[in-house]
This record gives C-alpha cells, structure tokens and sequence, in this order.
C-alpha cells in the first residue's frame, strides 16, 4: 500500500467559504483522491487553516509550514508521495512577499521533505509541488479583506511560473492548480466544492503515473 501525503492550508483542510465550516470528507479533495485511487494507497489529508510556507504568522506563529513538515513526515512514514501545495496565506499583507519569495519558501519544503526522508526512511518520497489557486477578485469584499491587499490577486497570478521554476530546481512534479480550480465566489479564497473534485481528478491522474 502507498502512502500519499497531503500537506497544505485551509484549502486542503477543506474550509467551506460558505458557512465557514468544513466540507464532507467525500467532497474536500484529498478525500475524493482516496476514492479515486482506490485500496491500494493510503491517503493523509494534513491540511491547517492559516498554514504559511516558511513564514511565522505574527499572531499564531505555529502555522509556520516548515516548524510541523518533519514530525509530519515521520509520524506518518514510510511516506511514498507528497502533494505540497502551499503559498496563499504567504501571500497576506503582512509578509510582503513576492510570489518568487513564495516558491522560494514551497523549494525549502521539498528540500527538507527529500533530505529528512532520506535520513528517516531510506528514500525520497515522489514530490508533486502545486501552485495554488488564484485569488479571486472580489478579494476586496471577502471576510478575508482584512489580510490581504489588492495585488495580492496579480501575486497569485504568477505562481505558476514560479512554481515550475522551483519544481525544475528541486527535482519535482509540478502541477498548476489554477488550471482546474478557483476561488469561491463567496470570500475569493477557499476553493468551491466543484474545484475540490477536479483538483482531486488531475492530481489522481499524477499519482497513478508515479
């Protein structure tokens, strides 16, 4: 049996931009991945809302990407592929980070994701890196409003080339989100139940090639 790794923020926790809950496990996307792949892998959603890449978040510095990546990866190896895909919430005000800044930190998450399994299980993990959604426009009216500036949408725009950039670097799969997902209309952040399963869908395709 593998084991598939599923490490990101709220919209692989599954946050619901409706009511501000949690989605089924039937419809957030790791949970329709296990569908997908069947009985032969194991699939671990490790999704935290407000989860950053390298960034200690000024109010709840323990959702800092890297500080939980290690004991993550131990406690669930042996651990055959990642799905790391993080970088949204970098992208708040209050970092001021360019989405090269950003990638730059998702590439010192595959680093020690290769390194520290290496060390820990005897072998890399398949890394699969994903550019996040984008932000949706109407991010100026979202309940988010508050964390997030204007251009944050043109950031987020630009993940993609950064990303497969970093991916080419780091010896990973890249995967664009935004070419099968988008943001809610409802707060222009979290992903519509819609996206979950078409992310679901491309990244299943992904992991069956590995």
């Amino acid at each position: 049996m593998k084991t598939v790794l599923c490490y990101g923020d709220s919209n692989t926790y599954g946050y619901n931009p409706e009511n501000g809950f949690r989605y089924p496990a039937d419809v957030r996307w790791p949970g329709v991945l296990r569908g997908l792949l069947g009985p032969d892998y194991t699939v671990v959603e490790e999704g935290c809302n407000g989860r950053t890449t390298v960034f200690d978040d000024p109010e709840e510095g323990w959702k800092n990407g890297l500080d939980y990546l290690k004991p993550c990866l131990n406690s669930h190896k042996p651990v055959d592929v990642v799905i790391l895909m993080l970088g949204s919430n970098d992208l708040k005000r209050c970092f001021g980070a360019s989405a090269s800044d950003i990638a730059d930190g998702a590439g010192v998450l595959a680093g020690t994701i290769r390194e520290f399994c290496e060390l820990k299980q005897g072998f890399a993990p398949a890394i699969i890196l994903v550019s996040p959604p984008h932000i949706g426009p109407g991010i100026g009216s979202s309940p988010f409003r508050y964390a997030f500036d204007g251009d944050a949408i043109d950031r987020s725009r630009a993940f993609a080339d950064e990303y497969r950039r970093v991916a080419a670097e780091k010896g990973c799969v890249f995967f664009d989100a935004a070419s099968v997902a988008v943001a809610s209309e409802a707060d222009s952040l979290h992903l519509t139940a819609e996206s979950h399963r078409k992310l679901a869908e491309a990244l299943a395709e992904i992991v069956r090639k590995l």
